[in-house]
C-alpha cells in the first residue's frame, strides 16, 4: 500500500474489547441457531460461526460514520457496528420490536444509525451500491469509507468486476472484503474459479495490490483493515482484501454441510479464532479471570436479549404497507 501512516497499536484494553466482540458474535449466533431449532426463527438463517474475527477486526478499525455493506450472512457485521442484540434477535424472530419491525428478517438487517447500510440476499448486488456510498462520501469530502463484505462466490459475479473497475477509476474510498470460507454454498470455490485466490489473484487487473490476510486472526485483520481505511481516507482509492476463514456449519440452517471432508472441518475447527485469541491474550497480560468475566457478561446479555425478543408482539395487518410506498401507504392508488 502507498500510505505510510502508522496503524494505531492496540493496547490490552482494546484487545479485550476485541475478545468481547468475538465472544458476543459467537454466543449470539449459537442462540440464533437454538431458536431456529425451537421454531422461533422462521425460514432459514446464515450464521457466521467461525468467521467472527473479520467482523470484529474491521469494526474496530472503522469510524462511527463509516458504512458497512454485508451479505445475507450479516448478523455478525450488524452487531459488530454496535447494534444491540435485542432488536437483531427480535428481527430474526419476526417481532415488531425487531430492527425493522420484523419485516426484514435474518437476511435484510439494516441500521442506518449505526452505519449498517443493509444485508443483501442477492449475490454481489451490494458491491456497486457500496461504490455509490463511497462516491457520495468522496463528493461531500467527509473522509467516510464504505466497507463491503462479500463471499468468495461473489467474485465470479459480473457486479464484482464492474464495482472494482469503477472504484479504481474514480479512486473511491471503498474497501472490498472477500470472506473466503472456501465453499460457494455447496461447491468448493476452486472447482469453478480460474485462480486459486478468487479475490486477491484478480486485484492486479484493476491496478490494486494483492492482499491476503488470516481471517481467523483478529489482530491481523485489524491491522490490514486500518491500513486500507487510512489509505482510503487519504484519497488513495480502493482496496481489495481476501480474508481466509471457514464457517463451522453448513451454508445455512437448512444445510448440514456433510459434503465437506471431515479432515478439512477438523483442521479449521482447530483454527477457531476465539480459543486462539484467548490463548494469545493470556500471553499478553490478560488474566483468566478477566476473560471468564467477559464470557459471563456476554452470556447474561444474550439471555436478556432472548427474553426481550420473545416478549415482542408479532406484526399485525397495520404493518403490511408500512415502508412499501414513499407516502407510507397504498390508499392513494385505490
Amino acid at each position: 500500500m502507498t500510505t505510510t501512516a502508522t496503524v494505531p497499536v492496540l493496547d490490552l484494553e482494546a484487545k479485550l474489547e476485541l475478545y468481547r466482540v468475538q465472544v458476543a458474535l459467537r454466543q449470539f449466533e449459537k442462540r440464533a441457531y437454538d431458536l431456529f431449532l425451537e421454531n422461533f426463527v422462521k425460514g432459514t438463517s446464515h450464521l457466521s460461526l467461525g468467521q467472527e474475527a473479520i467482523a470484529a477486526g474491521f469494526a474496530a478499525a472503522m469510524r462511527s460514520d463509516d458504512y458497512t455493506f454485508a451479505t445475507y450472512r450479516g448478523h455478525a457485521h450488524t452487531l459488530a457496528r454496535g447494534v444491540p442484540m435485542t432488536p437483531v434477535l427480535a428481527e430474526l424472530m419476526g417481532r415488531t420490536n425487531g430492527l425493522m419491525a420484523g419485516k426484514g428478517g435474518s437476511m435484510h438487517l439494516t441500521s442506518v444509525e449505526h452505519g449498517v447500510m443493509g444485508s443483501y440476499a442477492i449475490i454481489g448486488a451490494h458491491l456497486p451500491i457500496a461504490c455509490g456510498a463511497a462516491w457520495s462520501a468522496q463528493y461531500r469530502g467527509t473522509e467516510q469509507v464504505a466497507v463491503c463484505f462479500f463471499g468468495d462466490g461473489s467474485t465470479n459475479i459480473g457486479a464484482f468486476h464492474e464495482a472494482l473497475n469503477f472504484a479504481a477509476i474514480w479512486k473511491l474510498p471503498v474497501v472490498f472484503v472477500c470472506e473466503n470460507n472456501l465453499w460457494m454454498e455447496y461447491t468448493r470455490t476452486t472447482e469453478i474459479t480460474a485462480v486459486p485466490n478468487p479475490a486477491a489473484d484478480r486485484a492486479s487487473a484493476y491496478g490494486l495490490e494483492s492482499i491476503i490476510v488470516d481471517g481467523n486472526d483478529v489482530d491481523a485483520v485489524y491491522e490490514v483493515a486500518a491500513a486500507a481505511m487510512t489509505r482510503a481516507r487519504a484519497g488513495e482509492g480502493p482496496s481489495l482484501i481476501e480474508a481466509l476463514t471457514y464457517r463451522h456449519g453448513g451454508h445455512s440452517r437448512a444445510d448440514p454441510g456433510k459434503y465437506r471432508p471431515d479432515e478439512e472441518v477438523a483442521e479449521w475447527l482447530a483454527k477457531d479464532p476465539i480459543p486462539m485469541y484467548h490463548a494469545r491474550l493470556l500471553t499478553e497480560g490478560a488474566t483468566e479471570a478477566q476473560l471468564v468475566e467477559i464470557e459471563l457478561s456476554v452470556a447474561a446479555e444474550v439471555e436478556k436479549a432472548t427474553e426481550e425478543a420473545k416478549a415482542g408482539p408479532t406484526p399485525g395487518a397495520d404493518l403490511l404497507m408500512k415502508d412499501v410506498w414513499a407516502d407510507g401507504g397504498s390508499a392513494w392508488r385505490n
